[in-house]
Order: C-alpha cells, then sequence, then structure tokens
C-alpha cells in the first residue's frame, strides 16, 4: 500500500492524517516542532488541535523532514503565508515529488497562489490542490466530507486519498479552485462582522451572494472556470465558512463586529487574503467593494460603525 506523508501538524493536517490512517493507510505526518512531535507520537493525539481523537496505528508524528522520503506524493498543509519557506527549507526532499496542497490563500508578498509559489521554488515538482468545505474536525471524526481535487498531471491521486468518508471530486482548473477557497475566507470575515454587529441573517445572506460575485470576478479574469466558482471549492467552501463559527475567519469578522480585537498567535488567512486580494484586484482593474471595506476593517482605516454606513450607501443598481 502506498505510503502517504502529510506535512504541516495544524488543525487540518492533523485531521487529513487520521482520515486517511484510519482506512489503513501508513501515513507519516511531519511537525514543526521536536517537542510537539514526540508528545504527539507518544501520546497518540493532537492535543493542541484535536485532543479527543485519538491517531490509528498506521499513523506516526516525526519532525524529521527526511521521513517525507517515504512517499511521492506529499500533502502540504502549512499556512500558505509560510509556504515559500517551507518549500525552500525541503527543496531536496520535495523535488520530483507531486505536492498536493492543501492550504488557502494568496501570497501576500507577490499575489501568487500556492500553486504559484511551488512552480516557483520547486520548479521540477507537481502540484495539485485539495480544498473545499471541510472542518478539520469533522474531517477527523469520520463525517462525510467532499473535497475538491484540482489537477491537471495525475487523475490517480483521486483514488489514492479519497477514503470512506472522504469524497473527492476531480477538476483541472487549479487556479479556480485556489481562488475559490482563497477568497471566500475575506467574505466569511465580513459575514463573521454582520453578525457580531447584530445585522441578522438577511444582511448575511446578501454579503455572502454580492461577495461570491466579486469572488467569480476576480477568478473568472485570473483564468478560473466559473463552474469551478459555483462548486465545492467556491460556492460550497462559501457556504461553510459564512455560517460557522467553526470557521476562523467567520469567528475573527464575529469578534470584531461585537468590538472586539484579532486573537494574537492564531492564523487567520483571510487576512492576508484580503490585502493580497486588494492588489490583485487594482492590477487587473476589478471593482471589489466588499472586500475593500474588509481590508479597511482590518487595517484599522475603518470603524466597525464606519463599514456598516459603507456597505449600506452602496449606490442603487441592477443585480
Amino acid at each position: 500500500m502506498t505510503a502517504i506523508s502529510i506535512a504541516g501538524a495544524g488543525a487540518f493536517g492533523t485531521a487529513l492524517a487520521i482520515a486517511l490512517a484510519k482506512g489503513g493507510k501508513p501515513v507519516t505526518l511531519l511537525a514543526r516542532d521536536k517537542g510537539a512531535a514526540k508528545t504527539m507520537q507518544t501520546s497518540r493525539t493532537n492535543t493542541r488541535y484535536l485532543a479527543d481523537i485519538p491517531f490509528p496505528e498506521t499513523l506516526t508524528v516525526t519532525a524529521d523532514a527526511n521521513a517525507l522520503a517515504v512517499s511521492n506524493v506529499v500533502l502540504v498543509a502549512v499556512p500558505t503565508q509560510h509556504l515559500r519557506g517551507f518549500l525552500a527549507a525541503q527543496t531536496s526532499q520535495l523535488a520530483n515529488k507531486t505536492c498536493v496542497l492543501c492550504c488557502k490563500g494568496i501570497e501576500k508578498s507577490t499575489g501568487l497562489l500556492p500553486s504559484q509559489v511551488t512552480q516557483d521554488v520547486l520548479p521540477n515538482a507537481r502540484s495539485a490542490i485539495l480544498t473545499g468545505p471541510g472542518f478539520a474536525s469533522e474531517i477527523a471524526r469520520g463525517l462525510p466530507t467532499a473535497l475538491t481535487l484540482a489537477t491537471t498531471t495525475d487523475n490517480s491521486l483521486q483514488a489514492q486519498l479519497s477514503t470512506d468518508t472522504i469524497r473527492l471530486y476531480l477538476s483541472n482548473d487549479p487556479v479556480g479552485a485556489q481562488l475559490g477557497g482563497a477568497l471566500k475566507n475575506v467574505i466569511a470575515i465580513a459575514c463573521g462582522i454582520a453578525i457580531g454587529a447584530g445585522l441578522g441573517e438577511s444582511a448575511r445572506a446578501a454579503l455572502m451572494t454580492r461577495g461570491y460575485a466579486e469572488m467569480l470576478r476576480l477568478a473568472v479574469d485570473l483564468g478560473g472556470q466559473p463552474a469551478t466558482l459555483s462548486g465545492l471549492s467556491g460556492l460550497g467552501d462559501l457556504a461553510l465558512t459564512c455560517t460557522s463559527l467553526q470557521s476562523r475567519n467567520f469567528s475573527l469578522g464575529y469578534t470584531l463586529g461585537q468590538g472586539g480585537a484579532m486573537a494574537k498567535g492564531t492564523t487567520f488567512e483571510g487576512v492576508a487574503t484580503a490585502r493580497a486580494t486588494m492588489v490583485l484586484a487594482a492590477r487587473r482593474g476589478i471593482d471589489m467593494p466588499l472586500s475593500r471595506i474588509v481590508t479597511a476593517v482590518l487595517e484599522r482605516a475603518l470603524t466597525i460603525p464606519q463599514a456598516v454606513d459603507a456597505l449600506l450607501s452602496r449606490p442603487l443598481k441592477s443585480e
């Protein structure tokens, strides 16, 4: 049976490792910290993220990057803003392998998608995208989840990475799949702000709808397919992320809407993505008013009341 390596022992990487190992596949999970790796390997759980879910016997945790050599396919589940550094540090281990990118976002310093960052750092590696509506805790617990696997090089990954509880749908549109997964985090922050500020469910529905229109405009302009954005990696992920406090980005917006502050030490991909989105939108001449307001709130250029006023004062127009 083909071994699988997963780089990144955060919530999502750990959840994927548990789900794949439950199917009997040998899985190696690479953690950044040696102490954390040793603790997880000994205790057989990730106490920081998924404390109540035990590891299957076929899951091994290590901090030794040489373990990536056991598989020709490596699932990379590190945050987008740290992806370049991780790949650069592991060029020898990842050369000529297939990197299945499980991160959602846009690199803030360059405006590049994860697959483009991978191509930049590892020109001899192949990449695929694993994305869509799935919370880590539910994946790890074995609840049914459908995700998008976007690849233009290896459709056999679908069978290799599917389990009894994870159903993968193939896509040949990595650009659209990545933009759907990235941009929905910005809209989720907006929806969280609306609910936290007490604007109600009707306002959330309006923000999701108009936010989806923004996502579609930018994604298509950058080469994504409209059908991709209407699937799991676009509309599906948007629906999940904008309606649950399990979503970090929605919960961030909710906290801000209630007058709170951003929690330190937590990765909110939507924050960096909002800023990168505005750079891309300016380059391409794409109007993204909702994303612009979210970015202004995150950069403290607008208060929450000012942001609400800006949304409500948008000019009347045809849908």
